[in-house]
């Protein structure tokens, strides 16, 4: 796409959302109990501030300021403000391709945000217990956000994620045409790597002429290993081993789906 050259500083306002959600049985309070107390370590407001510090590296932003704050009982929050790193202008692209993987709390940016907020939580009877991280990473300019995409998915090992991106304002180019949008995109899909996309059952409900896209996320299979907090599938039965599988999958898609779904209804 060629370049388009702008009147002035770049107005355009780029905002990605993430629902991030995390899904595990423990069957006792007392496992359950663990689970939150291991989730607010893993994700403690220091923890989540190297996450963010990766973000705004990979998104090529310059940190100002960080604020951070870990709650009672639980859950923590941390907001970074950023602005753009003075690089060169080819460092930094909005291209339709997917952002680095992770291998490869309020802070004061002038211009953009970076926020995170957890919320970790258990059913009272059934076992199941959830870990959400909300995160919207905010820009404005060349900026990006797009790219953080992957790193973030598997930093969290997510089980569902919701995504919504949103291009909002106008700028104008040098002739006084207001352009609201600076990036060719077709769906977020298309800035996930290849493995991402395997893993995934995902649709899009997508308005384009409003310059909003949403991308809604599964993971297609599970292993029931990776699910059980406190012990491993030995200590249950083949038949209890199924039930909680049932439980897991269901979980999911009411995550998915956005509403609680009946015995009839799955079925």
């Amino acid at each position: 796409m060629r370049k388009l050259k702008l009147q002035g500083f770049n107005n355009l306002t780029k905002t990605l959302s993430f629902n991030i959600y995390d899904i595990a049985y423990a069957q006792s309070a007392a496992h359950r109990k663990e689970y939150i107390e291991y989730i607010d370590e893993a994700y403690n407001a220091d923890r989540l501030t190297d996450i963010l510090n990766d973000v705004a590296d990979i998104i090529g932003a310059n940190i100002l300021n960080t604020a951070r704050q870990n709650y009672d009982p639980q859950g923590a929050s941390v907001t970074m403000m950023i602005s753009e790193e003075p690089v060169a202008s080819e460092a930094i692209s909005n291209a339709q391709s997917p952002g680095p993987l992770p291998e490869a709390v309020v802070s004061h940016l002038d211009k953009s945000h970076i926020t995170v907020h957890t919320y970790p939580e258990s059913h009272p009877d059934h076992g199941i217990s959830t870990f959400r991280v909300d995160i919207d990473v905010s820009t404005c300019g060349r900026v990006s956000p797009l790219k953080a995409l992957n790193y973030l998915i598997h930093r969290f090992e997510s089980d569902i994620v919701i995504l919504d991106y949103r291009v909002r304002g106008f700028t104008r180019d040098v002739h006084g045409k207001k352009h609201f949008i600076d990036h060719r995109i077709d769906s977020i899909q298309d800035f996930l790597s290849r493995d991402t996309r395997e893993q995934y059952q995902m649709i899009d409900v997508n308005l384009y002429q409003e310059n909003i896209l949403h991308t809604k996320m599964m993971l297609k299979e599970i292993d029931l290993d990776e699910y059980l907090f406190g012990v491993g599938k030995e200590a249950y039965s083949d038949a209890e081993q199924r039930k909680i599988s049932t439980q897991v999958k269901k979980e999911m898609l009411e995550m998915f789906y956005g509403r609680n779904i009946s015995r009839r209804a799955r079925q």
